[in-house]
């Protein structure tokens, strides 16, 4: 009795399943690259390029930060 738990025991730690939903990251890929186009497109120094460069991955924080200061002025 005991080497039959034992084995059904192992055999479940044998398999992993993993789902994954990749859809979000695929979207977030695409923001970037629009993002890069955009800043990076309308840079005329080499300095403005790579401040675009980088700013092109911290634009969701700064749209989320604009969103809520935009809702607490509607709010008070």
């Amino acid at each position: 009795m005991d080497n039959d738990l034992q084995t059904t025991q192992q055999e479940q730690k044998k398999y992993n399943i993993q789902v994954q939903n990749r859809s979000s990251e695929t979207v977030y890929g695409l923001g970037l690259i629009g993002a890069w186009v955009y800043f990076v497109g309308r840079a005329t120094t080499s300095e403005e390029k790579v401040r675009g460069f980088f700013k092109a991955f911290a634009w969701p924080a700064i749209l989320v930060y604009k969103l809520f200061v935009f809702l607490e002025k509607e709010r008070s």
